[in-house]
């Protein structure tokens, strides 16, 4: 029950894990907003949810696309309870020395400003109001260096320090910030590094990645007072007891 009308907004909710998280938690009895740039992916999405769930097309990387998007989300459902940072790129797979400057910037610009937009967008309001929780999608990557992932891993380990200096900044006034490492997860962009044939990951088999349903239950248990104690770090779904508290295994 603690997330009977709690309103929710999560970024990349078009696919995979965004996608996942926002039939959980419609679910669990939330209001969802639906941010990505995939407009029509997200309209057919909030359809299916039904009443409690809206589209709303946006580009993380603009902080006033994002700034909109939050007012969007409260002109529908009311003040903003969780923000589910999600939206992410893994581009360029490739090596430091042959990377295209243009699309590693890009990748910064979503995955490491992305988080900051979110962050700068929703806790204005939240601290106001003395309450509200802040997840950043985090990785592995953010804490180890990958090859030939270098945007990622560095975008990755930058929005780490956000979600850290973020719970530094607000935990006394009353906001949960943490993010979730959630492993390999069978998503399209699992598709796209198998196809690299590039560093040990692009080597798994798909059974070895877990569903993206599982990281969305993770999510919403994060949104409870069991998860308080990870406030400013990350939750890592590879550990089996965090698998055990959430109910997977």
């Amino acid at each position: 029950m603690y997330m009977k009308d709690k309103v929710v907004l999560i970024t990349g909710a078009s696919r995979g894990i965004g996608a996942a998280s926002a039939r959980a938690f419609a679910d669990a009895g939330a209001k969802v907003a639906l941010v990505a740039r995939s407009t029509a992916q997200i309209e057919k999405l909030a359809a299916d949810i039904g009443p409690n769930a809206i589209a709303i097309s946006c580009d993380v990387s603009s902080f006033g696309d994002v700034v909109a998007a939050v007012a969007k989300t409260e002109d529908a459902f009311g003040p903003l309870d969780i923000f589910i940072g999600n939206a992410g790129s893994l581009d360029p797979i490739s090596h430091l020395a042959d990377a295209d400057p243009d699309v590693w910037g890009k990748t910064i610009d979503v995955n490491l400003k992305g988080v900051f937009n979110g962050m700068r967008a929703a806790m204005p309001e939240m601290i106001k109001r003395g309450q509200g929780t802040i997840i950043t999608v985090s990785s592995g990557a953010a804490h180890g260096p990958v090859e030939a992932w270098s945007a990622y891993c560095a975008s990755k380990a930058g929005a780490y320090m956000l979600t850290r200096c973020a719970d530094k900044e607000a935990r006394e006034k009353g906001l949960r910030i943490m993010g979730l490492s959630p492993g390999t997860v069978a998503t399209d962009m699992q598709r796209e590094i198998k196809a690299s044939g590039i560093n040990p990951v692009s080597q798994l088999e798909w059974s070895d990645h877990i569903p993206p349903e599982w990281p969305a239950q993770t999510l919403v248990w994060m949104c409870s007072a069991d998860a308080d104690e990870f406030c400013g770090t990350d939750v890592s779904l590879r550990e089996d007891d965090i698998r055990k508290r959430v109910g997977l295994i």
